[in-house]
C-alpha cells in the first residue's frame, strides 16, 4: 500500500545514502594519495584486496620475472616466476590454484590470510598485460617439470 510519508522517507534515506557514498569516495582518494596509490578506482580496489603482494607482484613483472612455459603441441602451461630474494629462487606456478614458494603454503593454506601469493599475482598481471617470456618446450619436458612439483 502506498503512502506519501514512506515517499517521503524514502527520499530522505536515499539522500543520505548518497552523502554517504560521497563521503566514502572522498575518504577513499585521500586515502590513496597517502598510500600513494593512482586515482584510479580499480588501482585502489586491487591494493586494498592484495596489499603489498601487489606492489611486489607488479616488481616482478617489471623486471620481466615472468616466463611462461608452454609444453608443444599440446599448448598446456605452468608460469615460473622468479622470487625477490637475493637467491632469485624461481618459482613454478598456476596463477589459480598452487605456487610451490613457502608464502603459499603459509599464508594462503594454512593461515587463509592472503588471496594469493605475489608469484601467483605477478603471473596473472603478466598473463593479462602480455609481459611474460615466452618458453616453448616439449610436452615430455614440460611433464617432467611437472613430475618435480
Amino acid at each position: 500500500m502506498y503512502s506519501p510519508g514512506a515517499s517521503v522517507g524514502l527520499q530522505v534515506a536515499l539522500g543520505e545514502l548518497k552523502m554517504e557514498l560521497t563521503r566514502l569516495e572522498i575518504s577513499e582518494t585521500r586515502h590513496s594519495r597517502q598510500m600513494g596509490i593512482s586515482g584510479d578506482p580499480r588501482t585502489f580496489s586491487l591494493h586494498f584486496l592484495f596489499g603489498k603482494n601487489l606492489e611486489r607482484a607488479t616488481k616482478i613483472v617489471d623486471q620481466r620475472g615472468v616466463k611462461k612455459i608452454s609444453g608443444q603441441p599440446s599448448g598446456r602451461s605452468i608460469f615460473q616466476v622468479v622470487g625477490e630474494s637475493r637467491r632469485k629462487e624461481e618459482y613454478f606456478c598456476f596463477p589459480e590454484h598452487y605456487c610451490a614458494c613457502y608464502s603459499f603454503f603459509y599464508d594462503i593454506v594454512n593461515r587463509g590470510e592472503q588471496l594469493c601469493c605475489k608469484h601467483q599475482l605477478a603471473a596473472r598481471l603478466a598473463a593479462a598485460l602480455g609481459a611474460f617470456i615466452d618458453v616453448n618446450v616439449s610436452d615430455e619436458q614440460l611433464a617432467l617439470l611437472l613430475i618435480k612439483l
